[in-house]
């Protein structure tokens, strides 16, 4: 039997990615200033990014496909990874953790987001998501010297080899009753032999929801979230805050929309509660939050439950909406974190709501920074996130799920009141004391990238929108 070179061009930033990645990590044994180390890993996404354009197709017999909707999630990827090496160049040196293999954790982790949005295969799925959970526990417990970073390490490493266990379990359903781990041939297999009712394949897909779950940090499978997201650095409280969740809701949007979608009527009536759950559950005790990345956990939680609607839309719509609400979040989320980071400095976490009082006198310029980024995530317009959320609640309204976004709107409502109070301490306390700030280029930078996102995207949305509508498969 002769062999056939499979193509691999549809890998090729997959494979340069992999090279850089390697070739960052060993940087550190000769480069001595971690400052260049990190301009290197910015250098090499952006590298990795200019070939996606040449790297459209599908290889290995339909288990990697390099397509339009992988393209841009895999922009969101390169986005995170640029923004959160800006913010983190200064801060992990307070932190005292300030070693280059942090670098190469980041775009390890990375290359397994790209590997899941590609992934046209449950096998590859899974070992996508394995490099990208492995990489992202060990930068979660990076502060060694850290009880709180040990702990969260240790949560979201014990709960996610649990979640993968249900990602596996589900698998091997699937493959017992299709013969096949390849997406395409399991939607027409269920087809071709009626699969659909079936309990064996229902069970299945309710492992598979429960392991996708968990990435996205969706109620009932949130609970990692709050202590991993306050114990990790701060810098990887905002790349596991954009990056896993939107790899999440890649696999989630072409598993269920794609393989599982002739059991559409199945997998709907699991995903409305958990929905509702996570917007319920993340709003209402993020209200209670009196640490700033506690808060925000809580609020990441509840978006995953606005970005949920456009899955349960079902439509071609809905899932673009899922992916221009990445995209908005990306911004927004990471804009806030790099102000939280600004507030640490040697002896001073920042984390707690009091500590913004009275920074509109103290530090106005980064007061107005929050106050657009709290007013995107709250939802006003004519901020981005009022735009990510009202092509989300039109897609469910059209495809039928009014009361959902009913729901929705309240909880977004409620939402305003934690949201603003950041605003409130800001601008109407005065400051107990003057709160040093830590400044560099890298920071202003990624501040300057994110306002601009959250703005230019709030005024205009259509060139984002439209590009998550032409990448839909």
């Amino acid at each position: 039997m002769q062999f056939m070179m499979p193509d691999l061009s549809p890998l090729r930033p997959e494979i340069i990615m992999t090279v850089l990645s390697m070739a960052v990590l060993l940087s550190d044994l000769v480069i001595k200033r971690k400052e260049t180390i990190a301009l290197l890993s910015i250098v090499s996404v952006v590298a990795v990014a200019f070939t996606f354009k040449d790297s459209l197709g599908i290889t290995f017999n339909g288990m990697f496909i390099s397509d339009g909707y992988s393209t841009f999630f895999k922009l969101i990827f390169v986005l995170n990874v640029i923004l959160t090496v800006l913010i983190s160049i200064k801060y992990i040196g307070i932190e005292k953790v300030n070693f280059g293999e942090y670098y190469g954790l980041i775009l390890f982790s990375t290359l397994g987001m790209m590997i899941m949005a590609s992934a046209g295969d449950l096998i590859v799925l899974y070992l996508g998501l394995e490099l990208m959970a492995l990489s992202t526990y060990i930068l979660a417990g990076f502060i060694r010297y850290d009880v709180k970073s040990n702990e969260a390490a240790i949560k979201y490493f014990l709960l996610g080899a649990f979640a993968s266990a249900f990602l596996l379990y589900g698998t091997s359903l699937i493959y017992g009753l299709t013969g096949t781990t390849n997406l395409r041939a399991i939607a027409d297999y269920i087809t071709q032999h009626g699969l659909a009712g079936n309990p064996a394949l229902t069970l299945a897909m309710v492992f598979l929801v429960v392991a996708f779950s968990f990435k996205i940090a969706a109620v009932p499978f949130h609970m990692w979230t709050p202590d991993a997201y306050e114990g990790a650095p701060t810098s990887i409280t905002a790349f596991m805050s954009v990056g896993p969740k939107a790899a999440g809701f890649a696999v989630m949007g072409r598993v269920l929309l794609y393989a599982l979608y002739p059991i559409k009527p199945q997998w709907t009536p699991v995903l409305i509660p958990i929905a509702i759950l996570t917007m319920g559950v993340g709003n209402i005790v993020a209200i209670s939050q009196t640490n700033i990345k506690r808060m925000l956990a809580y609020s990441s939680i509840a978006h995953a439950g606005y970005a949920l609607l456009g899955i349960i839309a079902g439509t071609a719509d809905g899932l673009a909406s899922v992916m221009n609400y990445m995209m908005i979040y990306a911004f927004m989320n990471i804009g806030a974190f790099a102000v939280i980071i600004m507030l640490r400095t040697e002896g001073f976490k920042g984390d707690n709501i009091t500590d913004y009082e009275g920074l509109s006198k103290t530090h106005p310029l980064i007061a107005a920074f929050m106050l657009v980024f709290m007013f995107s995530l709250t939802g006003i317009p004519p901020t981005a996130g009022f735009m990510g959320k009202f092509y989300l609640f039109m897609s469910a309204i059209n495809a039928g799920y009014t009361w959902v976004v009913v729901i929705a709107v309240i909880f977004s409502a409620i939402s305003a009141y934690f949201y603003l109070r950041i605003v409130m301490y800001m601008y109407m306390k005065e400051p107990k004391e003057t709160v040093a700030i830590t400044t560099s280029p890298s920071m202003g930078l990624a501040l300057a990238i994110t306002l601009a996102g959250v703005i230019l995207i709030g005024v205009l949305p259509a060139p984002v929108v439209n590009l998550a509508r032409i990448a839909f498969p």
